[in-house]
């Protein structure tokens, strides 16, 4: 089941929010510098959002043997007309 674009770009936000929001928090506590703290709060999580990307690129080929993964399609019988449907390569 897919997940609506608008529900994952607001997932995607409250989730920036957290990790942002964490990351000025630690690193604030660990320099007492409200600047530094600022500073590794956006590149922080700009550096982990990168290097998930990557990440996840290699889990995908992973899960798929080395392959990208493809939808094939097939013919359904039917009693009137044939029916076209896609059906995923992953499972």
């Amino acid at each position: 089941m897919r997940m609506p674009i608008r529900l994952s770009l607001a997932k995607t936000a409250s989730f920036a929010v957290v990790h942002f929001s964490v990351a000025f928090g630690i690193a604030y506590l660990l320099t007492g510098s409200i600047g530094i703290a600022s500073a590794l709060a956006l590149v922080e999580p700009l550096a982990n959002t990168v290097a998930f990307f990557f990440h996840e690129r290699v889990w995908a080929r992973v899960g798929t043997g080395g392959a990208a993964p493809m939808a094939t399609v097939t013919r359904a019988a039917s009693c009137c007309a044939p029916a076209t449907r896609l059906v995923s390569a992953s499972k």
